[in-house]
């Protein structure tokens, strides 16, 4: 559940009426978030996001006008520190690769259980990205699989500029695993994994985990 002291305000883009009411109940079920916008095409979303500035935009994929991708870009090109959360059904959408890419907060899929979908707002609005190991790993290896071979060698080499303990640090961050679990999991301090943490973005000149976790992901593929 969303943090009790926290106030989350979301703004809905989803070209289908159903999906936004029923995500609307959803969340506003919780006292503490407030759906203040909704609407159904990514150019309206770059307008809304740009006027109402929410804590947390969740963004269909597939719309008409302006798709959740190029809204995306052009949200993230005019404030670098939104978060945005995207929502996708399961099938071919090869669009969530360059999704990841662009530095979204993280992905779900439209059947995500209510509570983890609330959960999942609450982590991605307290700064954290939201990252299922299996769905990520499956929806880039659907993208990833009609890539060059040379996407797998680039990401190695990237990965080649990390000590051996900042590639554990990337491939944990890419199982989603938050700080406080790596710090356990490693058996190093908090304060260690922050800064190692840090290490890992600069070196592969990234802006958040979900880029570290593509970056990882791709050098898995076979």
């Amino acid at each position: 559940m969303v943090n009790p002291s926290a106030s989350i305000r979301i703004v809905l883009v989803d070209d289908e009426n159903l999906v936004r009411v029923g995500l609307r109940m959803i969340l506003e079920s919780d006292p503490n978030i407030t759906v203040v916008g909704e609407c159904a095409d990514g150019r309206e979303a770059v307008r809304m996001v740009a006027s109402l500035a929410p804590d947390l935009v969740l963004m269909d994929i597939r719309m008409p006008i302006m798709d959740g991708l190029e809204s995306s870009a052009e949200i993230l090109r005019q404030n670098v520190e939104q978060k945005i959360l995207i929502l996708t059904t399961f099938n071919t959408d090869d669009m969530v690769l360059s999704a990841l890419k662009l530095g979204v907060s993280g992905f779900l899929l439209k059947d995500t259980p209510p509570l983890d979908l609330m959960s999942a707002v609450g982590q991605v609005a307290a700064g954290k990205t939201m990252l299922s190991e299996s769905v990520t790993k499956q929806l880039i290896n659907v993208a990833g699989s009609r890539q060059p071979s040379s996407r797998r060698a680039e990401a190695l080499e990237r990965l080649e500029l990390l000590t051996e303990r900042e590639r554990e640090i990337a491939v944990a961050m890419a199982r989603g695993h938050s700080n406080p679990e790596i710090a356990s999991k490693l058996f190093i301090s908090l304060a260690t994994v922050k800064t190692h943490v840090g290490r890992v973005l600069e070196k592969l000149d990234t802006d958040n985990r979900v880029q570290v976790a593509l970056c990882v992901f791709e050098s898995e593929m076979d």
